[in-house]
């Protein structure tokens, strides 16, 4: 088939409402055509500076030289044989890789997939073959995925449940802590007990699922106690943790899992988004004996773990090390941070910058108050910066948050062009 000449967004976005499901969202009317770094063209020729990454997929950018070289490489060997069929090495290379970066002082190993949502629906499965339970505990705003026991997880109803249920059992919401609402770690902890006396016995509790720092809930970071209460909670009553790190893995919050930073190893680690730089390929990393509860035969899946997955994420791993994307991670966030501090100064209804690392947000509340959401504040805010060329995206319970996933291989230079036009954005909606 033969490509339309000179094509616009408007025309295409008129056969994509004729041909695509309504449920398929989208956050931008932009046709993406070519992409680099962190600056993508759309179909009419226009630049934009991409501060979504794809939802936290591009941390090495788009296109990255070595992610797209060893891909090429692989695909002039193989591209497919279904790992459980006939294996392949760059698997199992990967896997001893992330055996080696997960925290914890006991043996590891690693199970691939291809989705985020896969990848937590089999640490649940994983938990509960390894327990013997049912039960799972999850967070109220936290994000799984759209799977069907990832749903259930979630803990966010619009968009994401709407019209789906029922869902899976033995699911069941604590409370994530978030200081600044006034909803301490003991707040949380004290949620989970509650869900002990009035929902279902810790006997009966296969996993506890938490993300370190919440990613469509609002890019809550979790409080330095928080885990480390949690694993104390786990250890009293043979639960075992599962830190979601699908949007924080990866080296996003400037070390490979963010779990390094949490004070207290998870049993389970769920990984996706950025390990591979765009192409598609999850995991879960945890304790041997813990991974190795299911029978032969009980994981898998045909495209899991493929050889072009694995060989991207290989690849990533090397760009981090040689362009030192931990450390870049860090300087990023700080700057960043520094810099959206400065705007809430001068815009009183920015009420709380926060963030882990290059993952940071800001969040509008009329007159700065965060118990008053402005979600339609944010959402001009994110048109306006699209108009002047800068991709940004909303998230958060109430839709009042504007989060920043910019590659970490952007330079300082086009940064500081991202945050300048966010600050025009700002000016141009009026933001108070």
């Amino acid at each position: 088939m033969q490509r339309e000449q000179h094509l616009t967004n408007a025309a295409l976005l008129a056969r994509r409402q004729a041909a695509v499901v309504r449920g398929v969202g989208h956050a931008h009317t932009i046709f993406a055509e070519r992409a680099v770094n962190a600056e993508v063209w759309d179909v009419e020729g226009r630049r934009y500076i991409d501060f979504a990454g794809g939802i936290a997929v591009l941390n090495t950018g788009h296109c990255h030289p070595k992610v797209i070289a060893a891909v090429k490489a692989q695909m002039d060997r193989f591209t497919h044989t279904c790992f459980q069929v006939l294996a392949y090495e760059p698997y199992v290379e990967l896997a001893e890789r992330l055996n080696a970066l997960a925290p914890g002082a006991w043996p590891k190993k690693t199970l691939f997939l291809t989705t985020g949502a896969e990848a937590v629906e089999n640490a649940v499965k994983i938990a509960r073959s390894y327990t013997g339970r049912p039960g799972v505990i999850a967070f109220g705003g936290g994000y799984h995925g759209r799977t069907n026991m990832t749903l259930a997880l979630t803990g966010k109803v619009a968009p994401y449940k709407l019209g789906f249920g029922p869902f899976p059992s033995d699911v069941f919401h604590a409370t994530y802590p978030m200081p600044s609402r006034g909803i301490s770690v003991d707040d949380a902890i004290a949620s989970i007990e509650a869900i002990f006396r009035n929902d279902i016995e810790p006997g009966r509790v296969a996993a506890i699922i938490a993300e370190p720092v919440q990613g469509e809930g609002g890019f809550h970071v979790a409080p330095p106690e928080f885990f480390p209460r949690l694993r104390q909670l786990c250890d009293a009553h043979g639960i075992l943790l599962i830190a979601d790190e699908v949007q924080t893995g990866a080296g996003r919050t400037g070390t490979w899992f963010a779990s390094e930073q949490l004070g207290a190893a998870p049993d389970l680690i769920t990984l996706a988004k950025s390990m591979a730089g765009g192409f598609p390929i999850s995991a879960v990393t945890g304790r041997a004996e813990v991974m190795d509860a299911p029978a032969a035969g009980g994981l898998g899946g045909t495209y899991a773990g493929s050889p072009l997955g694995c060989a991207a994420a290989l690849a990533v791993l090397e760009v981090f090390e040689e362009e030192q994307l931990l450390a870049r991670a860090r300087h990023l966030g700080e700057k960043m941070m520094s810099s959206l501090r400065i705007l809430a100064r001068r815009h009183k209804s920015i009420a709380e910058v926060r963030g882990l690392g290059a993952m940071v947000a800001i969040e509008f509340g009329r007159d700065g108050d965060l118990s008053q959401p402005d979600a339609d504040l944010a959402k001009k805010v994110v048109a306006a910066a699209a108009e002047r060329g800068l991709i940004l995206l909303t998230c958060g319970t109430w839709g009042n948050v504007v989060r920043i996933l910019v590659p970490l291989t952007a330079s300082d230079a086009t940064i500081d062009e991202g945050l300048a036009i966010l600050a025009s954005a700002l000016g141009h909606v009026g933001a108070a």
